[in-house]
């Protein structure tokens, strides 16, 4: 049978958590049945997998929904957290195509191998895996994470003589496509303190760096085109960032090589999330790496500076103290936050924004000491985008309810920091259906800076190999 294999859906949750109770029945009179009739799939652990861009769904020939596989870094390798079928779509191929397309995904970001946790005596587990390449895990060799796993599933009673971990060690992807993070951001804080004589305005502000945002795929071309092979709308390929940031790091390098570009777009547009300057960061550090350009930090981050403020905090890939028109950095180590970011689709042109009359531009200069001490948290943007944009006025209300809300650079997303996980699942839970949600840890470290590392220890085994 064929099947499509795409992004799982937000809407599609409840969906997919009916076909892993309908697989699940398979195993009823199993040993392991108690456990696995316990330990029902958790629903928000899978909307928040999904929106992080690690869930996909087979579709059959009607576009319904009859398959799904998830998966979770831990210990620097993807672990299978779940693959499911419809037992009436099962033996036919559809849980091979979605094991390798987690499998394909894996390697394309860098990632060395896939783990998964099975059943050895059930013939669509271990048997089944290991003819995909999977072989057995050595109870001595099993990291911290499956040996956690394994603790978890004695504490809840599995058959444990019938429990097995298997890993597939992986190759670069032969069709030579990697896969690459552009993470979101967050203004904590933004504050106008003038305005220069060539019209562009000095600013402070923090940058938090998130672990969620835009995935975006390349391939090196030998003739030096540059494709952007995604549509986007209302930017044409010409003017899109990620265009302009490989030609211009052809430019700047001299490289006679080209590339290809998708872009896995999750990060709203103009909802003040960095998105496009994000994507073109990552442009220009993957292209740099994979065409072997040779340019440092510095001036990765001096092309990034041309192509927009915001660029060269996603090239150095730390979240950071920023002042001047954003470029000038200075890294910070911020406490762990969580964040449930709201869009309430509503496009706020920066540009008028900085126009408005009523913008307060000559704020006197905030310290990093009170921003750590939680006295600077304001966003200048915040009373006009209010004004003229009533959709981001009501999401600022409604999220204001569960703490202090706040515009992030000039929205229209805004979002609430939580101490915990929990409460940010507790707020995002009760979201109104008008705005999109979504939930994030800020990071230090960029993603991105950890998928180069990744993808430098793929080409170094390469050539030990």
């Amino acid at each position: 049978m064929s099947c499509t294999i795409v992004p799982a859906r937000l809407d599609q949750a409840d969906t997919l958590c009916d076909i892993e109770r309908a697989a699940q029945e398979l195993f009823r009179g199993h040993p392991a049945w108690p456990s696995y009739a316990a330990a029902a799939m958790d629903a928000q652990a899978l909307a928040e997998a999904i929106s992080a861009g690690r869930v996909w769904v087979a579709l059959d020939e009607d576009g319904c929904a009859v398959g799904f596989v998830g998966v979770e870094i831990e210990d620097g390798e993807v672990g299978i957290a779940e693959i499911d079928v419809l037992p009436s779509h099962g033996r036919r191929g559809i849980g091979a195509a979605l094991l390798e397309h987690a499998c394909a995904w894996a390697a394309e970001s860098g990632y060395p191998s896939v783990v998964l946790g099975t059943l050895a005596d059930v013939p669509w587990n271990a048997p089944f895996y290991a003819r995909h390449g999977f072989v057995a895990i050595d109870p001595g060799h099993y990291t911290p994470a499956l040996a956690a796993h394994a603790g978890s599933d004695r504490e809840r009673g599995f058959p444990m003589h019938l429990r097995v971990f298997m890993r597939r060690r992986l190759q670069p992807s032969p069709a030579g496509w990697t896969r690459w993070p552009a993470p979101a951001k967050l203004n904590l804080f933004l504050r106008i303190t003038d305005r220069r004589a060539d019209g562009y305005h000095e600013l402070q502000t923090v940058f938090r760096l998130l672990d969620w945002g835009d995935e975006l795929r390349l391939r090196v071309r030998a003739d030096g085109e540059i494709h952007r092979l995604t549509e986007v709308p209302g930017v044409p390929a010409q003017e899109d960032l990620v265009v302009r940031a490989a030609r211009l790091l052809q430019e700047q390098s001299g490289s006679a090589l080209g590339a290809e570009i998708e872009i896995g777009k999750r990060i709203p547009m103009g909802g003040g999330l960095g998105g496009g300057s994000s994507d073109a960061a990552t442009v220009l550090v993957a292209l740099n790496h994979l065409w072997c350009c040779g340019l440092d930090e510095d001036a990765l981050a001096e092309l990034g500076r041309r192509l927009g403020a915001d660029v060269p905090v996603f090239v150095r890939g730390r979240s950071a103290w920023a002042e001047g028109v954003g470029e000038r950095l200075s890294p910070l180590a911020l406490p762990r936050r969580h964040y449930v970011v709201l869009d309430p689709h509503a496009h706020v042109p920066t540009a008028a924004l900085f126009q408005a009359p009523e913008l307060t531009r000559n704020a006197p200069p905030a310290t990093i000491s009170s921003f750590v001490s939680g006295e600077t948290t304001e966003n200048a943007f915040t009373p006009v985008v209010r004004a003229r944009h009533p959709g981001v006025a009501a999401a600022l209300d409604w999220l204001g309810r569960h703490g202090a809300a706040r515009l992030s650079g000039s929205g229209g997303c805004v979002f609430l920091e939580t101490a915990t996980r929990e409460q940010a699942e507790a707020v995002a839970t009760q979201c109104p259906k008008e705005f999109g949600v979504h939930m994030a840890s800020g990071v230090n470290r960029s993603p991105l800076l950890a998928a180069l590392n990744r993808h430098r220890a793929v080409v170094a085994g390469t050539k030990t190999d």
